[in-house]
């Protein structure tokens, strides 16, 4: 069994970002779990909390679903072009954990938007730091939902089904990819 943790960007309820990690839960292939998580949480990173109490308690959780899980899968929205702030704070408090979290970890992003471009945009700003990070970026497939809003049923679920089918194919890509690593 390959364990996948997918890690929404994205704080709201009805986020996009969210049904598509669920999304990728439902439709995940024979052999592979994807469990979803969320940033909420986690305060603004700041130096002096962190000198004066630690890695706060909802970080430290966060570190060991992640550690838990054979690869990490990071659904970002894209905000003005951009990664959104609150997942960048999200990985800069994880960053700060023993250096064994992000080394060599499988990593693969995905991202819906209801603009016409998808997340492109905020997936090229993630690859900076998910080098800096260390990870092992699976660069075997890509995929930015656009036009998102419009893909979902009544329920907030994506419900497209040629989106539902170009993520299984994604995440059974990015399942090979792990499952070869750890042979």
């Amino acid at each position: 069994m390959t364990r996948i943790l997918a890690l929404s960007g994205s704080l709201r309820a009805g986020s996009f970002n969210t049904a598509l990690a669920h999304a990728a839960k439902a439709h995940a292939p024979d052999g592979v779990m994807v469990e979803v998580e969320t940033l909420h949480g986690i305060p603004l990173y700041d130096g002096d909390v962190e000198k004066a109490e630690g890695i706060p308690a909802a970080v430290e959780a966060l570190r060991a679903k992640i550690l838990r899980h054979d690869g990490l899968l990071l659904v970002t929205p894209e905000y003005n072009n951009g990664m959104p702030g609150v997942f960048k704070n999200g990985i800069d408090w994880l960053s700060r954990t023993p250096s064994d979290l992000f080394a060599g970890r499988p990593v693969a992003l995905i991202g819906a938007s209801p603009g016409g471009f998808g997340t492109i945009l905020s997936q090229n700003h993630w690859l900076p730091v998910l080098k800096t990070l260390g990870t092992d970026l699976w660069s075997g497939g890509r995929m930015m939902v656009s036009r998102v809003n419009t893909l979902m049923d009544d329920q907030g679920r994506l419900a497209d089904p040629a989106t539902l089918e170009m993520l299984e194919k994604f995440v059974a890509g990015f399942a090979r990819f792990v499952a070869a690593r750890e042979r």
